[in-house]
């Protein structure tokens, strides 16, 4: 492995991790927010990673993170009875979203984190490098 694919390592993780956090505030946005039906309610959505190998494609990455897609959390929604809501459906239930507070807040620490640690991991590479460089002269 190259001495500078770190570099491309450590940023494409840290590309992944800010997919990841726009996602979370994303989630945590619409939160409150209300439909009439299970079609018109935000549901939670989530980022999904998947490793990059080394390819046979030469212009490709050879290492890495890369985001395979974002999909939408299933679970149930929360359905609440209030009929004098202006989007309350015919039998007088409005949905809110599947979104779990506490679960976002956890997830968006661990996406700054791990975001931090990467930006460490670039700094050290690149002090490391720069001393080596100051080795010949």
């Amino acid at each position: 492995m190259s001495f500078f694919q770190i570099f491309d390592i450590a940023g494409s993780a840290m590309s992944a991790e800010s997919v990841r956090l726009n996602v979370t505030a994303s989630n945590l946005a619409n939160a409150q927010s209300v439909g009439g039906s299970e079609e018109t309610t935000y549901h939670a959505r989530n980022p999904v990673f998947s490793a990059v190998m080394k390819s046979l494609q030469p212009d490709a990455p050879a290492y890495g993170v890369r985001v395979a897609g974002i999909v939408e959390n299933r679970a149930p929604l929360e359905q609440r009875y209030e009929p004098d809501h202006p989007m309350a459906n015919e039998e007088g239930y409005i949905f809110l979203p599947n979104v779990n507070m506490v679960e976002e807040m956890a997830n968006m620490i661990s996406a700054s984190r791990s975001y931090q640690s990467n930006v460490e991991v670039v700094n050290t590479s690149k002090q490391l490098l720069m001393a080596t460089l100051r080795l010949g002269q």
